[in-house]
């Protein structure tokens, strides 16, 4: 009896094992330093719309961040289905490239976690509902047929400052309540010069590693059209110029981002030293200044986050 009991638990233990499995290279695939970065914007959204807001529902603003994260892993794991050809010719690590994760199923579940990142927003106010649509949307634009505005330089800006964007407005959102109340100046700084950030030197630092696969599929990024040189200098010239806007404006508008500034700094010297590095160096290396600037997103929105709360 006791053998025929295990017998038929078999069948579903190996099914359970195989789909932990597979959301576990899912999660692999959407990158997990992309999607707690993610975490962070919506959080220092909701965390910076404090000074204009009643007190928030901490239940209603966990719940707007599941769903704002949610959409983000199916956009990532629609990328990664995407960018078989270039991943692969850049000796990408990451599941689907290497084979451990069919193309299909990885679909087929960023499609499922983007129907569950609309339903997540149940009950909350219907723009954060408007504002993760758009996200999936935008998401699509990006990687999906026909459109496939990854392929250049000015459809990749134009997503991420547009998905930036939207993290902050719906932790702003998910804290307010979709009230219309004021945007705080400090909010308002904080999230243009992080967008900036993202887009004006995490763009080219990714780039510069991935030259030889976006050549190969066809995309016309900064680095394949004008060079791996003229990129980094645009990479350098971008923190820089982010850097001291940044601290301008935190003068001018007297907004509580001191310890942000310094924050920034830092990673520009550091995303300006690897880059330096990168020159001179092979494959691996050509991925520190990438990393330099994902350590600095990742310590720009603590920063913010732990001066705020």
């Amino acid at each position: 009896m006791v053998s025929l009991s295990m017998s038929n638990q078999a069948p579903g233990v190996t099914a359970l094992r195989s789909s932990a499995r597979v959301l576990r290279l899912c999660f692999v695939e959407a990158r997990p330093a992309v999607l707690a970065v993610s975490t962070l914007r919506f959080m220092t959204g909701a965390v910076l719309a404090l000074p204009v807001s009643p007190v928030p529902e901490p239940a209603k603003v966990l719940q707007g961040a599941t769903a704002w994260v949610l959409s983000i892993f199916a956009i990532y794991l629609l990328n990664g289905v995407t960018d078989v050809t270039e991943d692969r010719v850049n000796g990408s690590g990451r599941p689907i490239a290497r084979g451990d994760l069919a193309p299909r199923t990885a679909a087929t579940v960023a499609a499922v976690a983007a129907v569950l990142s609309i339903a997540a927003t149940a009950g909350l106010p219907p723009v954060l509902t408007w504002i993760v649509g758009l996200n999936l949307v935008l998401g699509y634009l990006y990687s999906g047929p026909p459109f496939h505005l990854k392929s250049g330089s000015t459809g990749t800006v134009m997503v991420l400052c547009a998905s930036g964007l939207l993290s902050y407005w719906g932790g702003l959102t998910a804290v307010t309540g979709g009230q219309s109340l004021s945007t705080p100046t400090g909010l308002i700084v904080f999230a243009v010069a992080a967008t900036c950030w993202m887009t004006f030197v995490g763009v080219p630092a990714k780039d510069l590693s991935d030259i030889e696969g976006d050549a190969a599929a066809g995309r016309r990024t900064i680095a394949v059209t004008c060079g791996e040189r003229r990129s980094r200098h645009f990479m350098y010239v971008a923190a820089l110029t982010l850097a001291a806007a940044l601290g301008v404006a935190v003068v001018f508008f007297r907004v509580p981002l001191a310890g942000v500034c310094l924050a920034m700094l830092a990673g520009t010297v550091a995303v300006i030293a690897a880059g330096r590095s990168a020159a001179k160096g092979g494959s691996d290396q050509q991925r520190r200044p990438y990393r330099a600037f994902m350590v600095t997103q990742h310590l720009v929105h603590i920063t913010a986050l732990i001066s705020n709360i």
